[in-house]
């Protein structure tokens, strides 16, 4: 009789095991093919996309991609929103008015608004859910409503090689410089020197780079130590093995 009944139930399960297994296989397969790369465009038609770049799928909102450049190798996530102009189907002149150097990442449900120039640097990663602006609400007419008022806009310039954690918001008219650290959660307005750590809302410089002392105020974690020359992937592999053999009792 428990054979029977275990019988019974993996009948039972198989059809929804089956249906699972397709349900990802169709989706992986939407994901490769849905994926927006400078071979396979799809809809969109970009001023430039670079080799090697890619949007994954499912895409955020896109529009203005005649205005948007996108340098080589960069990664783009699921549900990133970019725009140039405050609307699809705008003449937004000859010049582009969002551009990514190489190499940029930007994470999962980013958003990039650029309803006047944004330059995002090469090598500059950000974390998911980050939203980058070139315009804000104006409130100057108490009478009306915010939404309805004409906003604010200013270009928003980020050098290369900054990392943006998760949730920064950075707003119109802020310059960020070269290898800037923007914390989780920070909202960033103005002028951001190179080689800057900042965090908090409104966002301050906690931690900055000093030529002759170092990280003022000092780091308090360690430095990462640099993989010697000639060690094989395979030997880094070997060495991490080895390190949970020795931990595991």
């Amino acid at each position: 009789m428990p054979k029977n009944r275990n019988t019974f139930s993996f009948l039972a399960r198989w059809p929804r095991r089956a249906a699972s297994r397709a349900v990802h296989a169709g989706w992986s397969w939407a994901q490769r093919a849905g994926a927006v790369t400078a071979e396979h465009p799809g809809r969109l038609r970009f001023g430039a996309i670079g080799a090697g770049t890619r949007l994954a799928f499912p895409q955020g909102t896109v529009f203005g991609e005649p205005w948007i450049e996108l340098g080589a190798h960069c990664i783009i996530g699921e549900q990133v929103t970019l725009t140039a102009g405050m609307m699809p189907d705008l003449d937004l002149g000859p010049d582009p008015i969002l551009t990514l150097g190489d190499g940029v990442v930007l994470g999962r449900g980013s958003h990039v608004i650029a309803d006047t120039t944004v330059t995002i640097g090469s090598d500059t990663y950000c974390g998911p859910y980050v939203y980058i602006t070139s315009t804000n609400h104006s409130y100057d007419d108490p009478h009306e409503p915010v939404g309805k008022q004409w906003p604010r806009m200013e270009p928003v310039v980020i050098g290369p090689g900054c990392w943006i954690g998760t949730g920064a918001v950075i707003l119109p008219g802020a310059r960020l410089g070269r290898n800037v650290v923007v914390a989780a959660g920070a909202v960033v307005r103005g002028e951001v020197p190179d080689h800057a750590v900042v965090a908090g809302a409104p966002a301050r410089v906690v931690r900055s780079w000093d030529p002759e002392k170092g990280w003022q105020p000092p780091l308090r974690t360690p430095a990462p130590v640099p993989i010697p020359e000639g060690v094989t992937p395979e030997q880094l592999l070997a060495l991490a093995e080895l390190d949970e053999m020795r931990e595991t009792p």
